[in-house]
């Protein structure tokens, strides 16, 4: 029996590329800067949603954990602003939709949650989203810095990484010291 293989082209139907905004990035330094601007928003919007999930948080190693995260993403925005000191931009926010779909969604599970362990399991998976988003942010602005060769934001980007890392690294800690065995 024989057995025709049509190509993906002939099988796919035509479609048009999305036409790029005036403003569009045009290279690999346009793309960085507008990535920078991307989370700096998403870095000062986490600053107000931290306060507001400590708050909600009832594990008291949960409540340190979120407090010192909020210290070092304050940090984090300082240093951004000093990436774009270094680029000789004016620093500049641009609504990041990824984190504010984030914070919604954290918001969300704390009001869809009773208080107690039940909420801090939730606050935890809601955190850890956040972490994954933000060390794929800044491991991506890090090789862009690199390519760039721009040393100050390279080293700022991947100082930030190690703590997203890290932070990321002691929610799973967090959650699997009982905490989620509890809210069962």
């Amino acid at each position: 029996m024989a057995t025709t293989t049509k190509s993906a082209s002939t099988n796919s139907k035509t479609t048009t590329k999305t036409p790029a905004k005036r403003n569009a990035a045009k290279d690999l330094k346009d793309l960085l800067e507008d990535s920078l601007k991307d989370i700096y928003w998403a870095e000062k919007a986490l600053v107000k949603a931290l306060s507001k999930m400590e708050k909600n948080a009832s594990d008291d190693k949960l409540k340190e954990a979120i407090a010192q995260h909020l210290i070092e993403t304050e940090e984090h925005v300082s240093r951004l602003e000093e990436c774009f000191e270094s680029l000789g931009k004016k620093a500049q926010a641009k609504k990041c939709d990824a984190m504010q779909g984030l914070i919604e969604e954290a918001e969300s599970i704390i009001k869809e949650t009773e208080p107690g362990t039940v909420r801090d399991a939730g606050i935890i998976a809601a955190s850890q989203k956040v972490e994954h988003y933000e060390i794929a942010t800044y491991g991506t602005l890090a090789a862009f810095a690199k390519i760039l060769e721009e040393e100050t934001s390279l080293k700022n980007f991947l100082a930030t990484l190690e703590e997203e890392k890290k932070c990321d690294e002691l929610l799973t800690k967090l959650a699997d010291t009982n905490l989620n065995s509890q809210a069962k």
